[in-house]
């Protein structure tokens, strides 16, 4: 299944953990880190663990965002070996980071979330590393480390997200995870800053509030008359011997506008 949504869900609310899972979200991620404060951080692990320790009953994938440091020593030792953890949101990612999970997490899935001028540097590198799905912008962190003040259509960073979809591509990986939307009221511009994240190679955003995953759902699916367009490419090329061929308007139909064609088929019938 192709995973459009990662819902953040605070550690400490237990109570909001299934109602979650079952919002039409992708994935959630048990937030034990930046949703938290630090009098319940040991209670949020608690209640984490013991929600991922079994499996998914709707295969809605689980994933937790750990505390950094000792703290997320002690997140990781405690998730170890739960049977519904999908994997983990990697904060503050840096090779060096990524190995120190890796040894205590064994096979566990990662998602190295970008969050720092020296995770930006080592994207690459992230992107390419063994058990790393893939990357996630976490702009808020990002924009505080570099001292940017973005504008509310977020321009200043979209040479960082250029670099992320880059880098994803040249090194296998998954296409990455799109940043949080902060204003939970503006499901519009949601909508329209969601749409250019897909159409720059965006596969996938979190978000912050229930009410944003179908947003979020509705622009990284393709809609019916992309799929019509994209099966009917495909079925011109055939004609054609499945080389160069020339689309109803005129226009020349080559393998890279074949390959778009496909992965759009093939996301409807992942979804």
């Amino acid at each position: 299944m192709s995973v459009h949504s990662y819902l953040y869900v605070p550690g400490d609310r237990p109570d909001r953990f299934t109602r979650a899972a079952t919002s039409g979200t992708d994935a959630i991620i048990l937030d034990l880190e930046d949703a938290v404060p630090v009098q319940a951080k040991d209670e949020a692990r608690a209640a984490a663990a013991e929600f991922v320790s079994l499996p998914s009953p709707d295969g809605t994938e689980r994933w937790v965002a750990h505390n950094v440091g000792d703290r997320g020593t002690e997140d990781l030792a405690a998730l170890s070996g739960a049977a519904g953890l999908t994997g983990i949101f990697l904060p503050k990612a840096t090779p060096d980071a990524v190995a120190e999970a890796k040894g205590l997490l064994g096979e566990l899935r990662l998602v190295a979330l970008v969050e720092s001028a020296a995770g930006v540097m080592s994207m690459a590198t992230l992107a390419g590393l063994d058990r790393v799905d893939g990357l996630a912008l976490g702009e808020i962190d990002l924009a505080a480390d570099l001292g940017m003040s973005p504008s509310p259509d977020g321009r200043e960073l979209w040479p960082i997200r250029l670099d992320a979809v880059v880098a994803s591509t040249a090194r296998g990986a998954q296409p990455p995870v799109g940043p949080v939307w902060v204003d939970i009221a503006d499901l519009d511009g949601l909508r329209s800053s969601t749409e250019e994240l897909c159409a720059a190679g965006f596969g996938a955003r979190q978000a912050i509030h229930p009410t944003q995953v179908a947003v979020i759902n509705e622009a990284f699916t393709p809609g019916e008359s992309e799929r019509e367009r994209a099966a009917h490419l495909i079925e011109l090329a055939d004609r054609a011997g499945g080389g160069v061929c020339i689309d109803d308007d005129g226009r020349m139909v080559d393998e890279a506008v074949l390959r778009t064609a496909r992965r759009i088929l093939d996301q409807l019938k992942d979804a």
